[in-house]
């Protein structure tokens, strides 16, 4: 019974392969080590995360219960791009709880939803400055966003912040006053208010 759980068990990634944990970004799969816990045999991928200088163990069965995926489909990463494009959607509520919403979207590993946080906290030079939250949160979704499509495209980070960047640079812009109390993208409200 033993060997059933372990034939079941099979790596679906391989050494040298880009990967995303959702709570740390992309890291390398650097092996796949076995080893044995409570006298049962158990294979680990192990998975490094330079910039961090970080190592991950991961046991083979539960590497698809914690999120653990392969690098976005350039599909993906293309709709992904095409989000950061879009008008910002910031709603009416308290910053403490939309800080808690865009944290759970940067630690959800879903390139989409982090593109959606970098989109909704970019600042553009004329805007207004961003808390120190606020910015926070901004770099830790760059960051994450910038490893995925750094991996994805096989080229370093700076390079694909700069891509991200030119795609934000065209994003419609955003009212200079008021850059805290935006509106979640409803003109009819924004006009509502004018009357």
């Amino acid at each position: 019974m033993a060997t059933v759980k372990k034939s079941a068990a099979k790596s679906a990634f391989k050494p040298t392969e880009h990967v995303v944990y959702p709570a740390h970004g992309v890291g390398q799969v650097t092996a796949i080590e076995k080893t044995e816990f409570g006298g049962e045999p158990i294979e680990l991928i192990v998975v490094t995360f330079a910039k961090d200088k970080m190592t991950l163990r991961v046991p083979v069965g539960k590497a698809e219960s914690v999120g653990m995926r392969k690098l976005a489909e350039p599909a993906t990463m293309t709709r992904a791009l095409e989000v950061v494009t879009g008008r910002a959607r910031i709603k009416r509520t308290m910053w403490s709880r939309r800080a808690q919403e865009y944290e759970a979207k940067i630690n959800s590993g879903d390139l989409i939803a982090i593109s959606e946080v970098v989109r909704d906290l970019y600042r553009a030079d004329s805007q207004p400055e961003q808390s120190y939250s606020e910015r926070q949160l901004y770099e830790a979704a760059l960051d994450r966003m910038a490893r995925e499509i750094a991996a994805i495209n096989k080229t370093d980070e700076q390079e694909a912040i700069k891509v991200i960047e030119a795609q934000l640079a065209k994003a419609p812009k955003r009212p200079v006053k008021g850059a805290e109390d935006e509106d979640d993208g409803d003109d009819v409200q924004e006009q509502e208010k004018a009357a």
